[in-house]
C-alpha cells in the first residue's frame, strides 16, 4: 500500500529526475570565471542536526557558518563534506546512527560560500534513497552543486566521471567515493547511492581521466579511514599511494572526526581527515578540524591545511593563520 506520507516527495523525485539526475558518462562542469589561479576550499563534517540542531535553534540560520563565511566567499569554490540528508519527510534506514536536516539549510550553506556538497560518505543514506533525492533536489535549487552520488551500476568495469570546478583555462577534477563498507545499505542497480567503487575502479577512472585530459589537475576526495584515530592506517596509506600513482595531485579525508595529518613521506598532498567543520562530538580532539585549501595555477598544485575550533558546534578560524 502506498504511504501517503510520501507522496509529494514521489511527486517531486519525477518531477527533479531531469534537473539532477546523474547522467552516466557525463562529466559535471562548473565555471567561477577568469583568472591565473584557481582557489578551493574542501571543509570537514559538516552535521545540521542532533546537538547541531539544538545550538541552531535559539540563533539565526546564518549564525551556524557566521565566522568562516567571508572566507570562504572568497574562494573559487568551496566543497563540504555534508553529513546528513536534507528532507522534510523521515524515512530512516535501520542503522545506529541515524541524522537529517531540514531542506532550507542548502539555501543557508549557499549563503556562506559552499558551492558543492560531497554526498560520498556513509550518512547522506540515512534517510533512504528518498532522502538522497530530496537532498540533491534541495541543493541544487539552492545553487550547491551535489557530488558523490550517483545511479549503481552493476557494471565493475564502468568509469567514474568527475566533476570539474573550471576558472578560464584551470581545471580541477573531483572524485568522490566512500572506501568503507556501509551499515545497512544494499544499493540495488538504477538506485541513487553516494558512490562507493572499489578502488581498482576508482584507480582506473583516476588514471584514465589524467591520460585524457593531461592539464587538469585531480583531487579524491576519500571516505575511509578509523572514527578518532589521529594516525592513518596501513590502509590508507596504500590506497593514497596507488591513487598517487594513478594521477590524483591531492586528496582530500573524511570520517574519523579528528584531523590526520599529511605525512612527509607523502608523494601528493593527503590530508587524510579534515575532522569536524561543524559538528558536536564532545572528544576533546573532535573540537578541532581543519579546512584544505587547493590552489591551481598553470603548471603547479599547492595545498595548504588552516586549522579550525569547533566552539558549540560552530567552526571558528585559528586566528594565528594567515587567511
Amino acid at each position: 500500500m502506498l504511504n501517503l506520507r510520501l507522496l509529494p516527495w514521489l511527486l517531486l523525485t519525477t518531477a527533479c529526475l531531469a534537473a539532477c539526475a546523474p547522467r552516466q558518462g557525463q562529466t559535471a562542469t562548473t565555471t567561477t570565471g577568469d583568472g591565473d589561479s584557481l582557489v578551493v576550499f574542501f571543509t570537514g563534517d559538516l552535521l545540521l542536526d542532533r546537538g547541531v540542531r539544538t545550538a541552531m535553534a535559539s540563533h539565526p540560520a546564518d549564525w551556524l557558518l557566521a565566522d568562516v563565511a567571508p572566507v570562504l566567499r572568497r574562494a573559487d569554490a568551496t566543497v563540504a563534506n555534508l553529513e546528513c540528508p536534507l528532507t522534510q519527510v523521515s524515512t530512516p534506514v535501520g542503522k545506529r546512527y541515524i541524522f537529517r536536516a531540514d531542506t532550507c539549510m542548502a539555501s543557508m550553506m549557499r549563503r556562506a560560500g559552499i558551492t558543492h556538497a560531497n554526498l560520498a560518505n556513509n550518512h547522506t543514506n540515512d534517510q533512504g534513497e528518498q532522502g538522497l533525492w530530496s537532498t540533491m533536489h534541495s541543493l541544487t535549487r539552492a545553487g550547491v552543486v551535489p557530488i558523490g552520488c550517483d545511479t549503481v551500476s552493476d557494471d565493475t568495469a564502468r568509469l567514474i566521471h568527475p566533476s570539474i570546478v573550471s576558472k578560464g583555462d584551470l581545471r580541477l577534477a573531483l572524485f568522490p567515493a566512500v572506501l568503507l563498507s556501509q551499515e545497512n545499505w544494499m544499493p540495488r542497480p538504477g538506485a541513487l547511492s553516494p558512490l562507493q567503487p572499489s578502488l581498482r575502479q576508482l584507480e582506473r577512472s583516476v588514471r584514465e581521466h589524467a591520460r585524457r585530459h593531461p592539464t587538469h589537475r585531480i583531487a579524491c576526495i576519500l571516505h575511509w579511514g578509523v572514527e578518532f584515530q589521529t594516525q592513518p592506517t596501513m590502509q590508507q596509506m596504500a590506497q593514497a599511494a596507488i591513487l598517487a600513482g594513478a594521477g590524483a595531485d591531492a586528496i582530500i579525508g573524511h570520517h574519523p572526526h579528528v584531523v590526520q595529518h599529511p605525512r612527509r613521506s607523502d608523494p601528493i598532498p593527503t590530508f587524510y581527515s579534515l575532522g569536524g567543520f561543524a559538528f558536536d562530538q564532545s572528544h576533546p580532539l573532535a573540537r578541532r578540524g581543519a579546512v584544505a585549501r587547493i590552489v591551481v595555477h598553470p603548471d603547479t598544485l599547492t595545498a595548504t591545511l588552516i586549522p579550525i575550533s569547533i566552539n558549540a558546534c560552530r567552526p571558528e578560524w585559528d586566528r594565528q593563520h594567515d587567511l
